[in-house]
């Protein structure tokens, strides 16, 4: 019996794109990446980061791609997931278009500069971006993205994507504050993260940068899980 011919009518157009929550540390505040997008739809409004795949692309390749036009990092800057698939039938007005987002994260990225399809580009503190309507769905992806981040720095070794090596644990408590947005006792935290088997490594040398006596400068362990975990509460 000859196969069924494929009929590609009954199929409507169908696009893929790779949205990213990009996010940093500025000043001591957890920055997102926003673009103002430069056409319609939402034109003029700010939005993450982002764009269409490929036909010949592989999606973890575009989402780092769009990083680079839109963030102006390498793939070696940040630490890059996925995140989620969002896929309402009308989340955007041009054709079914489903994104897979990402979540990024980095020390020290660069000043942002707006590529070639988007008007402006601008480090924005969190609450900042969550108090806009942002484009289609991001403030959906952005509310997401954040929990994922904080949500993993209890449990792995996330928060030292933030930090250039070597970092000393003061240094590394103020990823966890801004990050979380809260208050940590100082000696606790010294001892959950100096306790927590292979997290950090000492390098031996000390530094007074943070002011005050000299403080061990620390690197990146093995682990990747913490045991036992630093919870936000408690």
């Amino acid at each position: 019996m000859a196969a069924k011919k494929y009929d590609e009518t009954k199929y409507p157009p169908f696009a893929v794109t790779a949205d990213l929550v990009v996010l940093t540390l500025r000043e001591g505040r957890l920055c997102v990446l926003l673009i103002q997008r430069g056409g319609s739809p939402f034109e003029g409004q700010w939005a993450l980061p982002g764009g269409f795949t490929h036909v010949d692309e592989d999606i973890e390749a575009a989402a780092y791609r769009e990083l680079a036009e839109e963030a102006g990092v390498g793939e070696r800057d940040v630490v890059l997931e996925q995140l989620r698939t969002y896929g309402a039938p009308n989340r955007d007005e041009r054709m079914r278009v489903v994104s897979v987002a990402w979540l990024a994260l980095g020390a020290d990225l660069p000043e942002a500069r707006a590529g070639s399809d988007a008007a402006d580009a601008r480090w924005v503190p969190v609450e900042e971006a969550l108090s806009q309507d942002l484009a289609f769905d991001h403030r959906e992806i952005l509310t997401d993205g954040l929990e994922r981040g904080r949500a993993k720095l209890e449990y792995s070794s996330l928060a030292t994507a933030f930090v250039r090596e070597p970092f000393t644990v003061g240094e590394l408590r103020e990823v966890y504050e801004a990050v979380w947005g809260t208050r940590i006792d100082p000696r606790n935290f010294h001892r959950k993260v100096t306790g927590a088997e292979d997290f950090l490594a000492e390098t031996g040398a000390r530094t007074a940068r943070g002011g005050g006596r000299p403080a061990m400068l620390y690197v990146v362990g093995p682990a990747t899980q913490l045991h036992p975990p630093v919870l936000r509460r408690g």
